[in-house]
């Protein structure tokens, strides 16, 4: 699979994705932004009662929260202010479980960047980098109001 550079926008920091994430659905799960590559962002998000069920295990829902996030999040980053993207579509397949105490690490990557559109990937991965959970996310790109 060929991944595409990012086209990062000049603001846009790690320290600027975790101050705007504050009082946020993103804050309450614990998700972090914590590195930035040319053709990647990656975040973390500790497994637990945030964001478990009732096994003890991670949440799908979770997994799915945060590779929303880190799309959604990588996706805004790359738009001028005239532009959002916005949620279209979004899958996940769940290949193994994640543990109470364990923290998650998702890597989103851009697979294409369209003018009406974008698709990303996320794969996100145990302590031990056993894939957990890989989504696809599709983003709409939509005028700002």
């Amino acid at each position: 699979m060929s991944f595409q550079t990012i086209p990062w926008h000049h603001d846009a920091t790690l320290e600027l994705m975790n101050e705007r994430s504050r009082e946020t659905m993103m804050d309450a799960l614990g998700i972090v932004f914590t590195e930035k590559g040319t053709d990647f962002l990656r975040g973390t998000m500790p497994v637990n009662a945030r964001s478990c069920q009732p096994m003890r295990l991670l949440h799908g829902g979770a997994s799915v929260a945060l590779a929303e996030t880190l799309a959604s999040v990588g996706a805004n980053c790359c738009l001028d202010q005239t532009h959002a993207a916005v949620g279209q579509e979004i899958n996940a397949n769940h290949l193994r479980p994640a543990l109470e105490g364990e923290t998650v690490t998702g890597t989103a990557r851009l697979l294409h960047a369209g003018a009406r559109s974008q698709v990303w990937t996320v794969e996100i991965s145990n302590a031990r980098e056993q894939l957990v959970c890989v989504s696809r996310i599709t983003m709409a790109i939509i005028k700002r109001r």
